[in-house]
């Protein structure tokens, strides 16, 4: 399912969240949105569900604006995981997945093995209450999977997972991605989703800062890679002459460690030149968090 925001703008008041955003996102894509809070995230993805109209613009799906009656039938092949799941303590794992079931009027014999695929069959029958932060993220994940979505929302949807977690997490989206779906995630993890999405926007201030794949990003802001090597005894001194014919090279010498910042197209020749010394080398290029804060997000957690 692919969707397309046509110059979507929201205000509140005098509050304007979303400014004049424009963007397509292609059937089987997995999509990553992302900005510092207040940026106007959670605002985009209601408008994109439906959930609140637009000032201005329109939203549509498979070319179905949001705003139709049509998008009924539409909003039935779209899974939601929102940033906080809650749902009733006093039900079993099965019972809540059971009434989301009933919801999407998916057959209830569907739930089994949804809840084997996020990891909690040994858990159905136990009480919500007892679940821990990290079950509850599984069993939110459990009913967006219900019915096979053809779109996916996800809101923060790493949350309270370990390691393992977040993998078989990702494990599950690429299959749901691999039957088509199409994905649209936020994170403040920025290294949990910098390698794993198709393309993403980065928003600030309700406005688009950036849109592109990774590689697009990086090669726009134009920021450094960084060459970490290790030298033998004596090596640092000949670092700075081996490399004084590249300009705009920075290096920082710390022991038998350097580490050398310059642009893209120079790391093949700084290697080179360093080669003859070199014990170890490894090459850094800027991180997704890197870019974000270079492209105006300065609340961005580190992680």
């Amino acid at each position: 399912m692919s969707i397309e925001l046509d110059a979507v703008s929201k205000s509140f008041g005098a509050v304007e969240a979303i400014r004049n955003v424009s963007l397509t996102i292609g059937q089987g894509e997995m999509f990553g949105l992302i900005g510092h809070n207040g940026a106007g995230k959670s605002t985009l993805f209601k408008l994109m569900l439906g959930l609140l109209p637009a000032s201005a613009g329109a939203v549509r799906m498979n070319g179905v604006p949001t705003s139709s009656a049509q998008f009924r039938q539409v909003r039935r092949r779209i899974g939601y995981l929102p940033e906080s799941f809650v749902s009733y303590d006093n039900l079993s794992g099965l019972e809540v997945l059971q009434l989301f079931a009933d919801l999407k009027q998916v057959a209830r014999a569907e739930c089994g093995r949804v809840l084997r695929r996020v990891g909690l069959a040994h858990a159905a029958s136990r009480r919500l209450h007892t679940y821990s932060k990290g079950m509850r993220q599984r069993l939110g994940f459990a009913q967006v999977l219900l019915g096979d979505p053809e779109l996916i929302f996800l809101d923060e949807p790493t949350n309270g997972l370990d390691p393992e977690g977040i993998a078989d997490f990702y494990g599950i989206l690429h299959e749901a991605q691999g039957r088509g779906a199409t994905i649209v995630i936020t994170s403040h993890i920025l290294a949990d989703i910098q390698d794993r999405v198709d393309r993403l926007v980065i928003l600030d201030a309700g406005k688009v800062a950036a849109l592109g794949t990774l590689a697009d990003l990086r090669s726009r802001q134009v920021l450094p890679s960084h060459i970490e090597v290790r030298l033998p005894p004596g090596g640092a001194d000949k670092v700075g002459p081996a490399l004084a014919h590249l300009a705009g090279v920075t290096i920082i010498l710390d022991g038998e460690h350097a580490t050398i910042a310059c642009a893209a197209a120079l790391k093949a020749q700084v290697v080179a030149a360093l080669a003859p010394m070199l014990l170890d080398v490894s090459i850094r290029e800027p991180s997704l968090e890197d870019l974000f804060l270079g492209y105006g997000g300065h609340h961005a957690r580190a992680h």
